[in-house]
């Protein structure tokens, strides 16, 4: 239900370009296929039209940034306030000399093919992330030996006022699956390190990252990817593996028989069967390895009243 506060606040926006909706489903947009709606969703058309919505949101409304929902878990009871989404407006490439600029909005693997498809390297990791290169610089997303912090020159960026900042990778703080930046910081683009490359041999590299993953991961399934960290010196999916949890259910939701760090919707799943589950798993590695794991999936949200 849209609160009283939000309903004020709508009545009072500028006209936008993008969408703006009620009591939008958010299962619809995230991998997992599951979860409550936003109480407001805006899908902004460009960085100006972006702009002039912060401009008009007071400072009270929650704010909540998505990309494409690959890494996220949306409760049962919805997001409250306002959620925002980068599409296409924000998923422009362009590669200029040894530098490659890609919208926040843009796949990971687009960006990659990208590359590619200019003839230039550095960034066939990126077909091994799934999400958005927001997402990525968030969470310094990396896979198969290289992180965002590795090839990021600087991003341009936007705080919720409307004001625009450009960050330098070295201000980043980054660190394992994270970055100290100010949560309300929305990415809107990131300029990349890369240098000129055969674009055949390219092509093998980020084949060769495809099929690793094709082969180690539940590719084509409702899930959010990774969903703890590795804990340092060990790896997530081996403490899991140890606990007794590979192939684990509850209701509709099942750790992967086929990489037991990835968390699966059958089909049915709630928001609560997966996040239990998660959370089961977490108790089992505790109490037989002693070492706690912590969430990569980013989790948002509310617990639905018939839940909590």
């Amino acid at each position: 239900m849209i609160s009283d506060m939000t309903k004020s606040i709508l009545e009072h926006l500028p006209h936008v370009k993008g969408r703006l909706a009620e009591n939008s489903s958010l299962a619809r947009l995230s991998w997992f296929r599951t979860g409550g709606p936003a109480e407001v969703l805006f899908e902004p058309a460009d960085e100006a039209d972006l702009q002039l919505f912060l401009r008009h949101v007071p400072g009270s409304i929650p704010l909540t940034v998505i990309g494409v929902g690959s890494n996220l878990l949306v409760r049962d009871g919805g997001v409250e306030g306002i959620v925002i989404r980068l599409g296409r407006g924000f998923a422009e490439t362009k590669v200029r000399g040894d530098v490659l600029k890609a919208g926040a909005g843009a796949m990971d693997v687009h960006v990659a093919r990208a590359a590619q498809k200019a003839g230039v390297t550095g960034l066939e990791f990126l077909v091994g992330v799934p999400g958005t290169i927001g997402g990525g610089l968030r969470m310094n997303a990396g896979a198969y030996g290289q992180e965002m912090k590795d090839v990021l020159i600087h991003a341009h960026a936007m705080d919720r006022y409307g004001h625009v900042h450009e960050i330098l990778s070295e201000d980043f703080g980054f660190g394992y699956r994270s970055c100290t930046v100010d949560p309300s910081i929305i990415f809107l683009s990131a300029s990349f390190h890369v240098a000129n490359g055969d674009p055949a041999e390219i092509q093998d590299r980020m084949e060769a990252v495809a099929n690793a993953r094709q082969e180690s991961q539940p590719i084509g399934t409702q899930t959010g990817g990774s969903t703890f960290k590795n804990p340092e010196g060990y790896k997530a999916w081996e403490l899991i593996e140890a606990a007794g949890c590979r192939g684990l259910q509850i209701g509709q939701a099942q750790v992967s028989e086929k990489h037991c760090n990835f968390l699966i919707n059958l089909g049915d799943a709630t928001a609560t069967d997966i996040e239990t589950l998660g959370e089961t798993v977490r108790e089992r590695v505790k109490t037989h390895s002693g070492i706690d794991l912590e969430w990569e999936i980013r989790r948002i949200g509310q617990q639905s009243e018939e839940k909590a």
